[in-house]
């Protein structure tokens, strides 16, 4: 078990800021370089793909935009820690030479839907991945299931799953995001959160007081839905997730809600394109930014 970086720990339980979710893979890196200007036509294999992606995330790692002044942690997907920037492995790239806190996406997609959920696909060897994260230097992970709609059977199996799952990360002594994320396409979305919030409480209220663990959560209908899960002390931060919405969308509402701090992915990149000079991507990475740490930072 790796020991953890306690400026790292502090930087992300206290600090100013919001995460950069860079960690797209497999089913969704095509629509993600699409929308950064990279037809399919552009590329014939799968690892001509991941080329693509790892360069376009090195261009944003890399921009002067992207630092830890206000980006507290971004999340990888598993190639992106196995691979380098500027010579040097992402993650030790993203602390070092950046002062930005490195976790790991170690999800491997969803599972059929059920109950109006979907959980997460088995993780088949999770505890060498985990180990591998170490190896990295990665602070932490982050696994994303969703829901549908207002089911109490399927939110309570949605919750069992990340806790168990959370629990089994920790052990490896990195601390887990636990992300079980309600569509905002949901029919009764308010009433999915109610139902997420108190099976996530009661499952938290279980975990040994000295625990770490993170959560990453849809954007509430209600603003302080989650405000007793972010104030527990064994929450490290509540992040939100863009979900579909718009950077302005997504911002408006996150300013909305001083509990959460945002951890935006497509929101995020929204407006880059592999066409711009290296200063209209800086300056279109930077208007993100600034947009996206003032919601985070509102209240």
């Amino acid at each position: 078990m790796a020991a953890m970086d306690s400026s790292q720990l502090d930087k992300v339980r206290s600090a100013h800021g919001f995460f950069a979710a860079l960690d797209q893979s497999g089913g969704s890196t095509p629509k993600a370089l699409a929308e950064y200007g990279i037809a399919e036509d552009r590329y014939s294999s799968d690892a001509q793909m991941f080329d693509l992606v790892h360069a376009m995330r090195t261009r944003v790692i890399t921009s002067p935009a992207f630092d830890g002044t206000r980006i507290l942690a971004a999340i990888l997907f598993e190639q992106t820690m196995d691979r380098a920037v500027d010579g040097l492995p992402t993650g030790r790239y993203l602390w070092e030479r950046r002062d930005v806190v490195p976790f790991l996406k170690v999800d491997k997609g969803l599972a059929d839907e059920a109950h109006s959920v979907q959980l997460m696909k088995p993780i088949d060897a999770l505890d060498e991945l985990l180990a591998r994260a170490n190896e990295h230097r990665m602070f932490g992970t982050k696994m994303r299931s969703v829901i549908k709609d207002a089911d109490r059977a399927g939110i309570e199996a949605i919750a069992d799953q990340q806790f168990a799952l959370g629990a089994q990360i920790a052990a490896a002594g990195l601390v887990p995001i636990l992300e079980p994320e309600v569509s905002i396409t949901s029919p009764h979305k308010a009433e999915a959160e109610e139902l997420l919030f108190t099976a996530l409480q009661s499952r938290l209220e279980s975990l040994p007081a000295a625990s770490a663990i993170m959560l990453k959560l849809t954007i509430p209908t209600e603003p302080g839905r989650y405000a007793d899960l972010a104030a527990d002390a064994r929450v490290l931060r509540v992040l939100a997730l863009s979900g579909g919405y718009s950077r302005n969308q997504a911002c408006e509402r996150l300013a909305r809600d001083p509990n959460m701090i945002a951890s935006f992915s497509r929101a995020l990149l929204e407006g880059l394109s592999d066409e711009q000079s290296d200063e209209q991507f800086t300056a279109t990475l930077e208007a993100s930014i600034a947009q996206i740490y003032a919601a985070s930072n509102a209240a």
